[in-house]
């Protein structure tokens, strides 16, 4: 299986305009996938931030294992990198986001204070992958329908200004991702959860990738939705034959694509529980 790569002209337009934005703001928010957190981080925001502070918001945490999310925010922590877990429909999240920034911060603004400079908002640029939630993010920290939101990567397709409080202003940017993935697993696993594009992958491929997960963490919850008896799960029925049976009891027959399709959107809407498709020890491991 090739690795998954998706990164069209205006994806590298948005990275080149968010270097060029980065000089104006204090602090960048960057937004990763709870249930990927290491995976959905881009390593061109990275660069582009230099020392600028980065504080990680892992949002869809009410998609992610919760045990898992407090792992990773463990982990963030041991390696002295602020991080959020929020559901970004959540109503407190704009005092939580606004409270952190403003302790990363503060030694900068005590000493602005300090040289007699008026007191001002805090600009942060917002950044992340493709179907993030960044936009569903932005208008719970606004306050308003200020930003367009759906379960597809690609919404935002500009940059923009906006006023949270007179404490934070925010510059939303388009979902990018970068040149070229690290692994397969991790093209994969961004497919996987909405952050690439449909039809820029093999769809049975990244559905079967899906399956073995849900067969090994979530075999319970995988047979309840699909009313697969235990000898449909045995170890001795492999994964394209499962997936044909699970697409024959979704109505599909043996439209295989569809099936796999189908198990894909289910997947990201949470249908099989909480998941998290990567841990801290895991990327202590690949990365040693």
């Amino acid at each position: 299986m090739p690795i998954i790569q998706w990164f069209p002209g205006h994806m590298a337009k948005a990275l080149r305009l968010i270097r060029e934005q980065m000089p104006s703001v204090d602090i960048v928010f960057e937004l990763v996938d709870a249930r990927l957190p290491y995976s959905s981080q881009n390593p061109e925001v990275a660069t582009a931030a230099g020392n600028k502070p980065r504080l990680l918001i892992l949002t869809k945490a009410d998609l992610a294992d919760p045990t898992e999310t407090k792992q990773w925010l463990q982990y963030f922590h041991d390696h002295h990198q602020p991080a959020l877990a929020l559901d970004s429909r959540a109503g407190s999240i704009k005092k939580q986001v606004t409270a952190q920034a403003k302790q990363i911060l503060s030694t900068k603004l005590a000493a602005e204070q300090a040289k007699g400079m008026k007191k001002r908002a805090i600009r942060a640029m917002c950044v992340g992958v493709p179907n993030v939630g960044k936009s569903t993010f932005l208008n719970h920290l606004v306050g308003k329908n200020v930003a367009a939101t759906g379960n597809r990567p690609g919404i935002t397709t500009g940059q923009q200004w906006l006023r949270s409080s007179a404490d934070l202003e925010l510059l939303d940017t388009p979902g990018v991702l970068w040149p070229k993935f690290a692994t397969q697993k991790q093209g994969t696993q961004l497919a996987a959860t909405g952050a690439i594009k449909d039809g820029i992958y093999a769809v049975d491929d990244v559905a079967l990738f899906a399956l073995a997960f849900l067969r090994q963490y979530h075999k319970t919850a995988l047979a309840d939705r699909y009313h697969l008896t235990p000898n449909e799960l045995t170890p001795s029925v492999s994964d394209p034959d499962l997936l044909m049976t699970i697409t024959a009891t979704m109505g599909f027959r043996d439209d295989y694509e569809r099936g796999s399709e189908r198990l894909l959107r289910e997947l990201r809407k949470g249908k099989f529980g909480r998941f998290t498709l990567e841990t801290p020890l895991e990327v202590e491991i690949n990365h040693d």
